[in-house]
C-alpha cells in the first residue's frame, strides 16, 4: 500500500470539529478522531460497543436506511440514479458489480463519456466472492450487500467537490441526522484499489464497526504502476447493511438485514441460542476475527467460557449457526443472479453462480434442509421483491434454475464419488497418501466436487485431503475476471508500447455505416505490415463480428487489408505486404459485399436472441456469437439442450 502523506487529510472540517491525526497503538494505522479516541476505533483494536446499545436516535431497517441515505444526498444536490444490474454485462473486465463505482468504470472515470449526473447518488446491490469462506462467520461477512454511493466527478475545468465536503457530508449524516455522537466517530487512513482505479481513502468507523469507505480516486492501475487520471472521482461506499445494523444494535448483521427470514432458517437448522449468547458470539468474533480455523476456534472458545458452556459441545452448534447465516446470505445472492438471467455453467458469471448455489446446497445438505432451499428462495423473493421487482417477475425462472442446478449437484455427488475413489486408489497404489491442492481444484472445476465431498470418499481408502482454508476464494479468484481484449488479441508484447502515445482513431463507420471509401493520413507504422490511420471506414473485429477487409491505395499501388484490430481507441490495419516508409496519404476502400453480409448477420443475431427469449424465457442471454460472411453462430444461455420443437418455434 502506498504511504499516505500526513497532510493528505489535514482538512478544514477536521480542524472545525477538533479531530486530529494519531497512530493507533494496537494496529499502527493512522486515524483522525476526537482527543478521547485512543485507538482507531475498529475491531479488534476496539470492541463492538453498539450491540444492544445502538448509538443512533432510532433503528432503521435496510429499506429505511436506503431511503434516508438517498434523501440526504438528494437534498444536497445529488441526482438519484436507479441501481444498475448486478451482472456487469456492459464491462469486459469483470463479471459482477462489486462496488457502486463499477457502474461508471472505466468510461466515466477515465473521461471517455460523461456521467449520467454529477454529482449523483445510488444504492447499488453488489456481489463479492472475496473471502466467501468467511460468509456466515463473525456475524457480518456477506456475499451480497447494497453499497450507497455518493459520487462526484471532478474535471480539470469543473470542480464539483472533493475531500472536505465528502467528509462533511458523511459526518453530518451520522451525527446531525442519525444522532451518533461526533466524538465516537473515527476515520482510519487507507489506500483503496478496485475495478482498475485507486486512491487514498478514509474508513468511517463507529463503535468498532467499519461502516463506510470514502475513496478519493485519482489513479488508473496499470500493472504495478499508478497513472494519474485527469478526472478525480469522489467514490464513497456506504455499507447500507452495516448502517442498518449499527442503528439496530442487533446480535449480528444477519439479524438486522433478514429478520424473520433468518429466524425461519435458524429454526429449520434447529439452532436454539438466546440473544445474549448470539451477541457474545458476534462480539468475540469481532475481536478474534474469522479468517482462519484457529481464529474461529478462538471466538467459539471465548464465547463458551463467557457463557459457561462446554466448548466441545458448543462448537458444532456455532458451526450450524454459521451455516444458517451463510445459507440465508447465499440464497439472496442466488435469487438476484438467477433473476438477471444467469444460467449456472462452467464459465464467467455462470461459474460463480454455480459455485454459490453448490456451496448453499452443500451447507443445506449438511444441515438436512436441502429440500427447504426453494422455500428459502421464496422467502427472499417476498422480502426483496417490493424494492427489486425483477425478483417477482422472474420468480418462475429463479425457482426453475435452482431446481435444475441442485439436481445436477446431486448427480455430481453420486458420480463424482466414484471418480474420487478411483483417483484415491491410484494415488494410494503409488504410495501417495494425500491429494494435492491442484488436484482438488481440478476436481472442483471439472466435476464440481467440493473438497469436503472429496474427503468423504478419499478417506475410505486411507488417502488424506488437506483443504486450504480459502479454497473457494482461490477458485473464485481464478474465475472472477475475463481475459482483457488486449491480452487476448496482442501476441506481441511490444504492441502496447508502440500504441501508447498515438491519438484516437476517428471511426467513420460510426458516422456512416454505408460509407465505403475514404482518404486518410498515416499516423504511424507500428509493424512491418501494420499501420494506424487518423481516420478509417474499416470496422475492427469486435462483438463477435470479424473485421472488414478491403484495400489501401497510394500512387499506383494497392495493398490488401487482411485484418483490423482495435487497441484502446486506436485502430490498427494489417496489410498483406509491407508499406513504403515514405507514404503519408492513402485511399481506403472496404469490401462492401463482405460488410453487408456481416451487417445482415449482426441484425439477424439480434432478431434471433429476441425470439429465443420469447420461446425459452427471460433468463436467456447471448453467451457468444460469431458472425461470418456465409453463415453465423449464436450461443445462448439456457438450462438444458434446446428441443427440436423449441428450435422450430424460434
Amino acid at each position: 500500500m502506498p504511504e499516505i502523506n500526513p497532510e493528505e487529510f489535514a482538512l478544514p472540517y477536521f480542524r472545525e470539529i477538533g479531530f486530529n491525526r494519531r497512530k493507533c497503538p494496537s494496529c499502527g494505522s493512522n486515524y483522525w478522531a476526537a482527543p478521547e479516541q485512543t485507538t482507531c476505533g475498529e475491531v479488534p483494536c476496539a470492541p463492538y460497543s453498539f450491540i444492544g446499545t445502538p448509538p443512533t436516535k432510532r433503528p432503521y431497517s435496510l429499506a429505511e436506511m436506503r431511503i434516508q441515505f438517498m434523501d440526504y444526498f438528494a437534498e444536497r444536490g445529488h441526482t438519484r440514479i436507479k441501481p444498475y444490474p448486478i451482472v456487469a454485462r456492459w464491462r469486459n473486465d469483470v463479471y459482477l458489480v462489486g462496488a457502486s463505482i463499477y457502474d461508471f468504470q472505466p468510461y466515466v472515470t477515465e473521461g471517455s463519456m460523461p456521467p449520467p449526473a454529477n454529482p449523483l447518488v445510488i444504492s447499488q446491490p453488489c456481489i463479492r466472492f472475496t473471502d466467501i469462506e468467511q460468509v456466515g462467520a463473525a456475524g457480518r461477512h456477506m456475499s451480497i450487500f447494497e453499497m450507497g454511493g455518493a459520487h462526484a466527478f471532478n474535471y480539470p475545468n469543473k470542480e464539483i467537490y472533493w475531500k472536505d465536503d465528502t467528509i462533511r457530508y458523511h459526518h453530518k449524516l451520522l451525527s446531525d441526522v442519525m444522532g451518533v455522537p461526533s466524538e465516537s466517530i473515527t476515520y482510519k487512513e487507507h489506500f483503496w484499489s478496485g475495478g482498475g482505479n485507486a486512491g487514498p481513502d478514509l474508513e468511517g468507523i463507529v463503535a468498532g464497526l467499519e461502516i463506510s469507505t470514502l475513496v478519493f480516486m485519482q489513479y488508473k492501475v496499470q500493472g504495478e504502476e499508478l497513472i494519474p487520471l485527469p478526472i478525480r472521482t469522489v467514490d464513497t461506499g456506504y455499507g447500507m447493511e452495516r448502517w442498518a445494523w449499527l442503528s439496530q444494535g442487533s446480535p449480528s448483521g444477519f439479524h438486522a438485514v433478514y429478520g424473520p427470514l433468518l429466524t425461519q432458517v435458524v429454526e429449520m437448522a434447529k439452532v436454539d441460542l438466546d440473544e445474549s449468547t448470539l451477541s457474545s458470539l458476534t462480539r468475540a468474533a469481532g475481536i478474534y476475527g474469522a479468517s482462519s480455523r484457529s481464529s474461529r476456534d478462538a471466538y467459539v472458545e471465548a464465547t463458551a467460557l463467557q457463557t459457561g458452556r462446554d466448548k466441545e459441545a458448543f462448537r458444532p452448534v456455532v458451526q450450524t449457526l454459521e451455516a444458517a447465516y451463510a445459507i440465508t446470505d447465499h440464497t439472496k445472492s442466488i435469487s438476484f443472479l438467477l433473476a438477471e438471467g444467469v444460467v449456472p455453467s462452467n464459465v464467467g458469471e455462470g461459474y460463480l453462480t454455480r459455485l454459490i448455489i453448490r456451496r448453499a446446497a452443500r451447507l443445506a445438505r449438511q444441515l438436512g434442509i436441502l429440500q427447504e432451499l426453494p422455500d428459502i428462495i421464496e422467502g427472499q423473493i417476498k422480502l426483496w421483491g417490493g424494492d427489486f421487482r425483477l425478483l417477482r417477475e422472474m420468480r418462475g425462472e429463479i425457482l426453475e434454475g435452482l431446481r435444475i442446478e441442485v439436481e445436477k449437484y446431486e448427480e455430481t455427488i453420486s458420480k463424482g464419488s466414484e471418480a474420487v475413489l478411483r483417483l484415491s486408489k491410484e494415488l494410494s497404489g503409488q504410495g501417495i497418501r494425500k491429494i494435492p491442492t491442484d488436484q482438488l481444484v481440478l476436481l472442483y472445476d471439472s466435476q464440481g466436487l467440493a473438497p469436503e465431498i472429496v474427503r468423504e470418499s478419499a478417506e475410505k481408502v486411507g488417502v488424506e485431503v488437506d483443504v486450504p482454508e480459502n479454497f473457494l476464494t482461490l477458485v473464485a479468484e481464478r474465475h472472477s475476471k475475463p481475459t482483457s481484449s488486449l491480452e487476448a488479441s496482442s501476441s506481441n508484447p511490444e504492441w502496447e508500447e508502440n500504441l501508447k502515445d498515438l491519438p484516437v482513431t476517428r471511426a467513420i463507420y460510426y458516422d456512416d455505416a454505408y460509407q465505403t471509401s475514404f482518404q486518410a493520413k498515416i499516423v504511424a507504422k507500428v509493424g512491418e505490415n501494420a499501420v494506424v490511420l487518423d481516420q478509417t471506414c474499416f470496422y475492427p473485429e469486435g462483438g463477435g463480428q470479424p473485421a472488414d477487409h478491403g484495400e489501401l491505395r497510394f500512387a499506383d499501388k494497392k495493398l490488401k487489408v487482411t485484418d483490423v484490430q482495435k487497441f484502446g481507441n486506436t485502430v490498427v490495419h494489417f496489410l498483406d505486404q509491407p508499406i513504403d516508409q515514405e507514404i503519408e496519404l492513402v485511399e481506403g476502400e472496404i469490401d462492401w459485399q463482405r460488410r453487408v453480409n456481416l451487417m445482415r448477420h449482426h441484425t439477424g443475431t439480434h432478431a434471433l436472441i429476441g425470439a429465443a427469449r420469447r420461446v425459452l424465457g427471460e433468463h436467456v442471454w447471448q453467451a457468444g456469437a460469431q458472425k461470418e460472411v456465409e453463415s453465423s453462430r449464436l450461443d445462448v444461455t439456457h438450462y438444458r439442450e434446446i428441443s427440436a420443437k423449441e428450435r422450430e418455434r424460434i
